[in-house]
């Protein structure tokens, strides 16, 4: 804050405190002046799911806000869960320098979801905040402080299947999410997209609006329908109804729409409640669309051929019912499923229901093998 006076009238006015360097391609360069903690932690993954009672290893990053940051670090957890070690020592010789130290987490026998906090200790004092930096070229440099946490989540499920091939498309974190529930996950270029490849999987999942984005798709389209039909499982998230690279989107006739449930609480009717996507190997009920997060699910179809069966029906407030946003539909010895349901917002939010439902999609069709191997003995 400067004040002055001038001819004995005061001036008061404030200026930023700021860094400035100079850059030798970007000239001189300015960041706000920033005063931090002596201790900053985070976890590696923002989220961590648990598909048994079986440990993981958790690491903490912590950062030194200061020179020779001594301390120890502790967890701060639900009450069912176990952590060990209760404390890690930490010695950090300089500032702006980090730390990772590994807890064992044991999730308990059933299932549950907290949250857990890394707590560095440092003296007299608990630093319990996450260090933030934005760094880009088209905004200024910004440093924010927020409280460091992960959510752990404890399912309750059960899955079919172990191989799955993954198609990119927009972007969304459904392979990262599949293989924490145990599944192993491959990404598979278009250019790749052969019989042979595809033989190796149980089910081929395509990202979010890959139909939009990836040109090559409309040239192994055929080759997908052909894997389906020979026993495989196909399911294929959301997609825009403009600007499609295929021609047909599923074996069957299927037309998007803009139909979407923007309420996440939306209530949830079963159309078909014995169909084995909502009983295999997971017992789907109301329970699993608690804790939806941003909404149910966008660009529903609203028309699809006899031989897709709709398996749930939700709405806005004031409007009509949206009945396809999960459609199944048998084509051949196999299954290929269209779903609008964001699934890409709910697996980073650790939301239960959504990975024991994704489970049951993956594992369709799969509960008659155990069966067909006793009758072939």
């Amino acid at each position: 804050i400067f004040k002055l006076e001038i001819e004995n009238t005061p001036i008061e006015f404030t200026k930023s405190i700021v860094y400035k360097t100079n850059d030798p391609v970007k000239g001189e360069v300015y960041k706000p002046f920033v005063i931090t903690p002596e201790a900053s932690a985070k976890f590696t993954e923002k989220v961590i799911v648990f598909s048994n009672d079986q440990q993981k290893e958790v690491p903490v990053i912590v950062k030194a806000g200061k020179d020779k940051l001594e301390g120890f670090v502790s967890i701060a957890h639900p009450k069912n869960w176990s952590v060990y070690p209760e404390k890690q020592t930490i010695s950090i010789a300089h500032d702006d320098e980090e730390q990772t130290v590994v807890f064992t987490i044991v999730p308990p026998k059933d299932q549950h979801e907290g949250l857990i906090t890394p707590m560095v200790h440092v003296g007299d004092h608990i630093y319990t905040r996450e260090l933030i930096e934005i760094d880009y070229d088209h905004i200024p440099f910004q440093t924010v402080l927020l409280p460091s946490e992960s959510k752990v989540v404890r399912l309750d499920i059960q899955k079919k299947g172990e191989n799955i091939a993954y198609i990119e498309g927009a972007g969304d974190v459904i392979p990262e999410s599949l293989e924490q529930i145990g599944y192993h996950v491959v990404t598979i270029a278009p250019k790749d997209i052969n019989a042979e490849t595809l033989s190796r999987f149980d089910a081929v999942v395509v990202g979010i609006r890959a139909y939009n984005t990836v040109e090559d798709l409309k040239y192994k389209q055929q080759i997908l329908f052909d894997f389906v039909e020979k026993g495989g499982n196909m399911i294929v998230q959301y997609n825009t109804n403009s600007r499609l690279k295929v021609d047909a989107l599923a074996p069957f006739d299927l037309e998007l729409s803009r139909d979407r449930v923007t309420d996440e609480n939306s209530e949830v009717t079963f159309l078909n409640p014995n169909h084995s996507i909502l009983n295999y190997p997971n017992k789907i009920t109301q329970k699993d669309f608690e804790g939806w997060t941003q909404e149910r699910g966008l660009y529903f179809p609203d028309k699809w051929s006899s031989d897709f069966t709709p398996i749930l029906s939700m709405n806005d407030k004031g409007e009509t019912p949206k009945d396809g946003s999960l459609l199944v539909a048998k084509y051949g010895k196999g299954y290929y499923i269209y779903t609008g349901l964001s699934f890409f917002r709910e697996f980073p939010e650790g939301v239960s229901g959504a990975y024991r439902l994704f489970a049951n999609m993956l594992s369709i069709g799969k509960e008659n093998l155990k069966l067909e191997a006793k009758i072939n003995d």
